[in-house]
């Protein structure tokens, strides 16, 4: 018989400040509390989820025991939650650094992330995270777009110094940008979407690039259709197994993130069906 899902109990950290950092990102440093607790993640990619609950939920929201909010059952409204990649975690102040993509009104987190000032609450649950670089891989691609954007800054800083590899990231434009710190072995491309389909400069890129065999290893997020190209190549143009990729689609183009989720499974299934036909494992 089916166990009853386990409630879930988030993190009430409040806004500290906030900062522009290009045309599409804003970055949001959270403190308070609730985060005395957070204990980051090992992964470069260890993300955290930013609860949204309806506006109706009265205030002060209902703590458990451990001074945690229980967000199921809190409104008739079912609970919308969005991704984000940590940016970084200071022990010392316990903040927490979340950068996002904003793209005016559009979407839920990036409208919120525009307009948030101190005080701001802000509901989180994790860390979870999947993918670190191994330092002891002979060459690292990093690909994505914009939503991969922090993650890919992350495994650059955690690179050593000796590492060998190449990074892509496609941006909307110049203005969208940001300094990168990565070893002299691993330049730094960016590849302006301007008006070409968001992900297609970035498949380019990764399909151009000259194999350098030995033990890649791969980091690919970004635009799911984009996504599926590039890791049909790299798994079957060059026989990656998954132990050496990190692969996934962050967002679909003309899809919302309910939608996104809600198909992603069936996604994967016709993703790893192609995998099987061409026979690679």
């Amino acid at each position: 018989m089916p166990q009853p899902r386990r409630a879930r109990a988030a993190r009430l950290a409040t806004v500290v400040r906030s900062e522009q950092l290009s045309a599409s990102l804003v970055r949001v440093v959270l403190g308070g509390d609730g985060l005395a607790d957070f204990e980051p993640s090992e992964f470069a990619d260890s993300y955290v989820k930013l609860v949204f609950l309806d506006p109706s939920v009265p205030r002060p929201l209902p703590r458990d025991e451990r001074g945690r909010v229980v967000v199921d059952g809190l409104s008739d409204e079912p609970v919308r939650m969005r991704s984000y990649t940590v940016r970084s975690f200071d022990e010392t102040t316990r903040e927490l650094v979340l950068d996002f993509v904003v793209h005016g009104d559009a979407g839920l987190a990036g409208p919120w992330a525009a307009a948030a000032g101190p005080g701001d609450e802000a509901l989180l649950l994790g860390p979870g995270g999947g993918y670190a670089p191994d330092p002891s891989a002979s060459y690292h691609l990093l690909a994505g777009d914009l939503s991969a954007l922090p993650a890919i800054a992350v495994a650059l800083e955690r690179l050593p110094e000796s590492a060998v590899g190449a990074a892509y990231v496609e941006v909307p434009g110049p203005a969208d940008e940001v300094p990168l710190d990565a070893p002299a072995g691993v330049p730094v491309t960016w590849l302006h979407t301007g008006d070409r389909r968001p992900g297609d400069r970035l498949v380019s890129a990764v399909l151009d690039l000259p194999w350098p065999g030995g033990d890649v290893q791969a980091f690919v997020h970004g635009e799911a259709g984009a996504v599926r190209e590039m890791r049909r190549h790299l798994r079957i143009g060059h026989g990656m197994t998954l132990d050496r990729l990190s692969v996934s689609g962050y967002w679909r183009l003309g899809v919302d993130d309910e939608g996104w989720r809600a198909g992603k499974r069936e996604w994967n299934a016709a993703v790893e069906q192609d995998e099987a036909v061409a026979g690679v494992r």
